[in-house]
């Protein structure tokens, strides 16, 4: 593969964006983005949270997600990156437990939780995921590769792209977690214009 069809597979990718409502009704983009904008936006009069997890490249896109929604769109976000957190849990309890344990005493009801996986199989993401919703948390997906993978149906709103590897999956989440940031800045920007008039 050439670096431009390396463009092009990453741009088709990004067009078949599928979003789904729970697992079976399906949504316009456009839409999609809107409500999750909402839905932050929400969360920041609300003090809220959002709570944004990964594996590996994942872990780290969920760590710079984080501190983009804090400083350029005022949330209060939180990433689970602490090795001696990660390690004592790995190792006394389980690894599948890595979120889902911490999620326990720090997400509350109305909180969001973004599970990024780009196979959408990673249990520790899934424990995690039914740990958020157990809770009353909003849980939206972000996930790629096979089309019925068990993530794409777990969520409020379930971001697919049919990328299937993980340098394509993982720069298509990138491209749509940076778009939903500036939609959200954009909106509190307008919103402050609009106050100022």
């Amino acid at each position: 593969m050439n670096w431009s069809s390396n463009i092009i597979e990453i741009g088709k990718c990004l067009q078949a964006l599928s979003v789904s409502s729970g697992d079976t009704s399906y949504i316009p983009a456009d839409e999609a983005f809107g409500k999750w904008t909402d839905l932050a936006i929400h969360i920041r009069s609300q003090k809220n949270t959002v709570f944004l997890i990964g594996n590996g490249a994942s872990a780290s896109m969920a760590s710079h997600v984080a501190a983009d929604l804090a400083k350029n769109a005022h949330l209060h976000t939180e990433v689970f990156t602490d090795m001696s957190l990660i390690t004592a849990i790995a190792n006394d309890v389980s690894y599948d437990e890595v979120f889902a344990e911490p999620l326990l005493r720090r997400l509350k009801k109305g909180d969001m939780l973004v599970a990024i996986s780009s196979s959408g199989q990673s249990r520790n993401i899934l424990q995690a995921v039914a740990t958020a919703k157990n809770l009353g948390g909003i849980v939206i997906t972000l996930s790629a590769m096979k089309t019925e993978n068990p993530l794409r149906r777990e969520g409020a709103l379930n971001l697919y792209v049919p990328a299937q590897t993980y340098g394509i999956a993982e720069t298509c989440h990138a491209a749509i977690l940076h778009y939903w940031i500036d939609k959200i800045i954009l909106q509190k920007q307008t919103t402050q214009e609009r106050a100022d008039l």
